[in-house]
């Protein structure tokens, strides 16, 4: 958040959500210590982002819906407080096609966080189903036999769909 805080500048505005008062109270202090009067940090969920319809341009994570019990309704709250145009631009695991159980429960071993990533077609279809359009699914490198880093990218219609 203190990047985008700086390339947003002091006209524009940073948003960090986190769930936990100790990563909030760290993120506070550094964005204090960096100088940054432009961030604000609020305690919510992904599943129920406390920020109005229709009022960021831009929705980042870094490697964070891979957590979420319900991807699809992590992915709707982006698009709805995504303003018409706004942009979808994340970071997260996606995993290979008919992974079954047992390599699953392997790459949960190797990497920890990652077991229920979406394959690619699983996040392109969540991204469509949210409203979202312009996808693009850039694999950046291998994180598992079965798993991989992904730049995820959508954008939200300018002109409402109907």
């Amino acid at each position: 958040m203190l990047i985008s805080a700086r390339r947003v500048g002091p006209t524009g505005r940073a948003i960090g959500i986190d769930m936990t008062d100790e990563m909030l109270d760290l993120a506070r202090a550094n964005a204090a210590q960096a100088g940054l009067e432009n961030v604000e940090f609020i305690k919510g969920y992904l599943e129920a982002l406390p920020l109005p319809d229709a009022s960021v341009d831009v929705v980042i994570s870094n490697c964070v819906i891979n957590l979420a019990a319900d991807k699809a309704v992590v992915i709707r709250e982006a698009a709805r407080v995504l303003r018409p145009g706004g942009r979808f631009a994340v970071s997260d695991v996606i995993v290979d096609p008919g992974l079954d159980d047992a390599n699953r429960a392997d790459v949960a071993a190797w990497t920890g966080c990652i077991a229920g990533a979406l394959t690619e077609p699983e996040f392109r279809t969540a991204l469509a189903d949210a409203g979202l359009d312009e996808i693009e699914i850039r694999s950046t490198h291998d994180v598992h036999e079965h798993a991989a880093a992904a730049i995820v990218r959508a954008r939200k219609p300018a002109v409402a769909k109907g």
